[in-house]
């Protein structure tokens, strides 16, 4: 019989310490040193180059320093209410948002400006090219607009150690190898990946191993799969960790 393992939490919070930044250091830099309120920032990259992990680094700067934020993204039930007590309001997949999204997205906004209140966006798309409506496309794109880039192999085998040092586990270069030589190298899907072997290694009483993650996936063949490093994407970005549940995240 199999020891069923806890789930305790062992997710380790985005912040700007523990983000790689590969070709984003500029961004990552522009980010930290914002002074809030200031104009709003915009966020653009494919899945994995690190746009949830930056706003949620923003975020947690925020918090450590008394302020209030709230959170919103196209997943997000409706309405949007706005909160005078923030400091910050955070909008991701902003390509995703329905009409309805975007009128909410637009009213948020024009508080924001009203209230002094700090706007940080994200999206897969520049402002230009967002399908959203026009006066919610120029809001998106009237401050300061950073590109982010995914990381190369060798940043994406920095974060997944560091992610497994933080879990307490022994990485080795075999894994990390055959990880990157058999599974889609988009971040977000390595580490889920890297959650899922976790678990199951606790559940086996063995230490993480090649012959291990073979038997996790022919074991568990409900479990989400991960494409093939020339297979179509998922759409999740995330260089960081699911933290906020499907309802608007207030702080």
């Amino acid at each position: 019989m199999k020891q069923m393992p806890l789930a305790i939490g062992l997710e380790a919070e985005p912040d700007f310490h523990n983000f790689v930044p590969g070709d984003n250091s500029l961004a990552a830099q522009a980010m930290r040193d914002l002074v809030l309120p200031g104009p709003p920032v915009y966020l653009c990259g494919p899945a994995g180059s690190g746009k949830t992990h930056l706003l949620s680094a923003l975020a947690h700067q925020v918090h450590a320093q008394g302020g209030r934020s709230g959170w919103f993204d196209a997943d997000h039930a409706l309405p949007w209410t706005f909160d005078e007590g923030w400091s910050l309001i955070l909008i991701d997949g902003a390509e995703r948002l329905d009409p309805a999204r975007q009128h909410a997205a637009f009213t948020l906004f024009v508080e924001a400006a009203t209230h002094g209140v700090q706007m940080a966006s994200a999206g897969r798309l520049p402002p230009v090219d967002l399908p959203v409506r026009e006066d919610l496309r120029t809001r998106f794109g009237w401050g300061h607009v950073f590109a982010l880039h995914p990381l190369g192999d060798d940043g994406v085998r920095e974060v997944l150690v560091r992610e497994a040092r933080h879990r307490g586990l022994a990485l080795s270069s075999e894994v990390l190898d055959y990880l990157l030589s058999h599974f889609s190298r988009e971040l977000g899907s390595l580490m889920a990946l890297l959650i899922r072997l976790d678990r199951f290694s606790l559940a086996e009483g063995r230490a993480l191993s090649v012959p291990l993650l073979k038997k996790m996936l022919a074991e568990e063949p409900g479990q989400p799969t991960l494409p093939a490093a020339n297979a179509a994407q998922p759409d999740p970005d995330i260089a960081s960790l699911d933290l906020f549940p499907d309802e608007t995240r207030a702080f």
